[in-house]
């Protein structure tokens, strides 16, 4: 009973709300991942889209104006992980903060002295436990012109992590994954790219994952969006267990 009820809900929605074809099509275009899928895959992610409008509050702020194809846009990018999961993924936040470029966060941060400081780090986004996701539109409309690059995607897979407590790069696993698997691969791979990275090695993934396991995931589901072919192809421990874990295989 409560499947038919969800299911009418969401016919519902889709059929009160749906995505304009010329917005749909625009979408595609400018959203690498969406456009490399099958025609099947791209219907269920324009249902997700859609009721990823219909429950979240994308909010611009500094003036930034965004019409509706920036706003199909980003949904579509946001809905790309959770393709093969479904919406209840997303469930327990509402809003997104979209500033029209990169920003700093307005909040104090304690050091280990206890000593209050003000950040001064300009940042391209951001994603709070059960708050809002942060975005700069720039960096969003940056998504894939730098290989591996989308912010969509990075904050998304942080508010994916945070599910079962602190983004720590250990997300809730399905039942048939093995976490000491995972364990075991982002931890080996994570200490051997440290040591080549130390010896001044050119990394096969963003610097940036090294700044924390939380990172890592969120770099790595990036790339395994983005350009999953280099991801596969160099680390591919880590591709198999993201292809697992969003039960998709991107290319």
């Amino acid at each position: 009973m409560f499947n038919k009820i969800r299911n009418w809900r969401v016919r519902r929605i889709v059929a009160r709300h749906p995505i304009a074809e010329s917005l749909w099509r625009d979408a595609l275009q400018r959203c690498a991942p969406a456009r490399r899928l099958g025609a099947s895959d791209q219907a269920a992610l324009r249902v997700l889209a859609t009721l990823f409008l219909e429950s979240k509050s994308l909010e611009p702020t500094k003036g930034l104006q965004l019409d509706d194809a920036d706003l199909v846009l980003l949904a579509t990018h946001a809905c790309v992980p959770i393709l093969k999961l479904g919406m209840n993924w997303y469930d327990g936040w509402r809003s997104i903060i979209v500033y029209p470029d990169a920003f700093i966060p307005r909040r104090p941060k304690i050091d280990a002295a206890g000593v209050v400081h003000q950040s001064d780090t300009l940042l391209a986004g951001e994603a709070w436990g059960r708050g809002p996701v942060i975005l700069s539109w720039a960096n969003v409309l940056d998504a894939g012109k730098k290989p591996g690059r989308n912010v969509i995607i990075h904050e998304m897979a942080h508010k994916l992590d945070m599910l079962n407590g602190d983004a720590n790069g250990f997300p809730p696993l399905h039942r048939r994954m093995d976490r000491r698997v995972w364990s075991q691969v982002f931890s080996s791979t994570w200490d051997r790219l440290k040591e080549e990275q130390r010896n001044g090695a050119e990394l096969p993934i963003d610097p940036y994952a090294l700044e924390s396991p939380a990172e890592f995931f969120a770099v790595a589901s990036e790339q395994f969006f983005e350009t999953p072919a280099t991801l596969q192809e160099h680390l591919p421990d880590v591709y198999q267990q993201l292809e697992q874990f969003y039960r998709q295989h991107p290319f």
